[in-house]
Formats: C-alpha cells, sequence, structure tokens
C-alpha cells in the first residue's frame, strides 16, 4: 500500500512538471506569433530594433522623448494628431468590411533618407516641391546647400531621389519600423481648388489639358466646341467636380495624385506615420522635422510669401459654382481626410 502511494506521488510530480512544461511551451508560441502578427504602428519605437548611427539618438528617439524642454509642446501636439489618425482609423475600420494589404506599389509616395533615418509620404500641392528639395539637400552628401538653388522640376526628377518602393520586402519593413515617418496635410478643398487652378487655368499645363481636360470636356460638356474638345484648356470647376465623383472615374483607376485624397496617397491607416505635419503651420512644423533630425542649426525650410496662394475665401467661391448635390458628393470623397487630419466641415458648404 505504501509503496502504491509513493508511485502515485511520483506520477503526481511527473504530471504535474509535464503540464508545466506544456503550458510554458504554450505561452512561447502566442509571444512568438504576437511579435510575427503584431501591426508595425503598435511597435514600440525604443526596442533594440531601433537603429542609431553612431550611438546617437535617430530622429524618431527625439520625437517620443525630446530632450530639449522647449520642444515638448510640439512632441504633444504631435501625439495628439497621431491620436485623431488612429481613431479615424479605428471607426473607418469598424464600418467597413474591406481589408487590404499594401503593396510596394503603394508606397511610391514615401520618400526615403538613410542617412537621417525619414521617410517622407509627398503630397502634390502641400509644399512637396520644396520638401523634396530639402530632402534632395540631406540625401545629396554635400551636393546640394540651399533648396531653394535647385530647380523646382529637378526636385520632380523620381532618380533624384530615393522611394520605398525599389527596396525589397525585408528592406520595408525595417524602415516602416525603425525610421522617423511624416507627412504634410492641408485643408482638403483648398488643396483640390488650388490643383483645379493649377492644372486647368494656367497655359503651360498643356499636358493635362490633353490628358484630363479633353475627356472632361467630352463628357459633361454639351455642345462642346472642336477647339475645346482638342485642347481641353478651359475646363469649368463645375465640370471637374462632376469628373470627379462620376463612378465612370472610378472605374478608370486611381484619381491623378494632384487631387487623389491623402488618405489613398500615402495610406495612414496602414503605415503609422510619426508625424503630420500641417500647411496652415507649415514653417513651424517643417523646422520641428529638421529639428528632430539634427539638422536644424544648418538647414531652414523654404520660405516664401505667394500672393496666389488658394486661400479658404477662395474656396468658397470656387464651392458655390455647383450644386449643393455636388458638394456633398465632393465632400463624401474627401471625407475621410476632413476626419482624419481634424478639418471642419466647410461652412460655406450646403450640406442638407
Amino acid at each position: 500500500m505504501k509503496q502504491t502511494l509513493l508511485e502515485l506521488m511520483r506520477m503526481s510530480r511527473i504530471c504535474r512538471m509535464i503540464l508545466a512544461t506544456c503550458l510554458g511551451s504554450f505561452i512561447l508560441v502566442i509571444f512568438y506569433f504576437q511579435s510575427m502578427f503584431q501591426p508595425v504602428m503598435r511597435r514600440n519605437p525604443f526596442t533594440s530594433d531601433v537603429c542609431c548611427r553612431k550611438g546617437s539618438r535617430n530622429a524618431l528617439q527625439e520625437l517620443y522623448n525630446p530632450t530639449q524642454s522647449e520642444f515638448s509642446s510640439s512632441a504633444i501636439l504631435h501625439q495628439v494628431r497621431r491620436d485623431q489618425v488612429a481613431e479615424s482609423c479605428r471607426a473607418q475600420s469598424a464600418s467597413s468590411r474591406k481589408r487590404r494589404v499594401l503593396t510596394p506599389g503603394d508606397l511610391k509616395h514615401l520618400v526615403v533618407d538613410e542617412e537621417h533615418e525619414l521617410i517622407y509620404c509627398y503630397v502634390p500641392k502641400v509644399a512637396c516641391t520644396n520638401w523634396k528639395r530639402v530632402m534632395m539637400v540631406l540625401t545629396g552628401h554635400g551636393k546640394y546647400s540651399d533648396p531653394m538653388e535647385i530647380p523646382s522640376n529637378e526636385a520632380h526628377v523620381p532618380s533624384n531621389l530615393k522611394y520605398l518602393n525599389q527596396y525589397s520586402i525585408a528592406e520595408i519593413n525595417h524602415r516602416l519600423k525603425s525610421y522617423l515617418k511624416f507627412l504634410f496635410v492641408r485643408e482638403p478643398f483648398e488643396r483640390l481648388v488650388s490643383a483645379y487652378r493649377n492644372k486647368f487655368t494656367l497655359k503651360y499645363n498643356s499636358s493635362f489639358h490633353r490628358r484630363f481636360g479633353t475627356k472632361i470636356v467630352r463628357r459633361y460638356r454639351k455642345n462642346a466646341t472642336q477647339e475645346a474638345l482638342l485642347n481641353g484648356a478651359d475646363v469649368k470647376f463645375q465640370e471637374f467636380a462632376e469628373y470627379l465623383v462620376d463612378p465612370a472615374t472610378q472605374r478608370d483607376g486611381p484619381l491623378n495624385e494632384h487631387w487623389q485624397t491623402v488618405y489613398q496617397l500615402c495610406h495612414p491607416c496602414h503605415i503609422h506615420y510619426d508625424l503630420v505635419g500641417k500647411y496652415e503651420t507649415l514653417e513651424e512644423d517643417a523646422n520641428y522635422v529638421l529639428h528632430l533630425t539634427g539638422v536644424g542649426e544648418s538647414l531652414r525650410f523654404p520660405t516664401y510669401a505667394k500672393s496666389t496662394r488658394t486661400t479658404d475665401t477662395m474656396t468658397a467661391q470656387f464651392f458655390s459654382n455647383i450644386s449643393s448635390h455636388q458638394q456633398a458628393q465632393v465632400y463624401q470623397l474627401y471625407k475621410m481626410d476632413f476626419l482624419m487630419f481634424n478639418y471642419s466641415t466647410p461652412s460655406y458648404l450646403r450640406l442638407d
């Protein structure tokens, strides 16, 4: 009887050891798969996979843990902006069954600076020419010193900068985890009207007139003249708005980058941007990025007064020329940009 009890006790200990071993293995498996599938946007920027050049702090670390107290308020501001984007993405995800995985083709707007560990998503009509100039200075290894000495057409030559879609999948993932990612946004309708004015009302943009203007005139203008059909140089804003919301336009493919939404250009619900700058505070936000990068003393973002800049008043005038139905349709198209970047619905809209 005693021998039997000893045998049972020994078996009980063995069972407990086996159970503990299995439980430990199960927990390790859970942590392994969590680390494999954890979204980039939830990774801690201070973990060991964030590399620092020559032992120094990089821009990502400086943003999340500023060493200079005068920039603490900026850090808080950008945390609020990040939270706004994240909240909008959660709401969008909850209301939509659509799920997609980004492809390298979705990353063609993301400019990479290896030396300073930066990724910038450029958005046309949001000071992107000057930002590309600045990125050329940062990545030029001394070739450039003054951004404004770089001709604007040079800034838009693709080979003058490196883009994230040029890397392998592993290299893309590493940079998305380790580099500071930023973009600049603008009140959506001001950006839209700015794109319209630049591409359809200026004579030198004949390529846009031929590529888009002729199509718009042919589709939406009754009794169009032969000259208008041939040149497409006098597109009205009402016709442009009709083109944007037409389902046929969506079937043609993605919108042109100059009037595509930031939501579709930079994919902020898939890529966690560390810093969201705004056109309305362009100089302050841009120089904050350069400060984080460690070049703030030697490089300043270009500033210039431009009397032809599209304003809120000007935007309201253009929207007064389209019907309330069209206004509502255009707003729906750009609604995510309004929500994500905390822009109020314009007071001039008639959305009844």
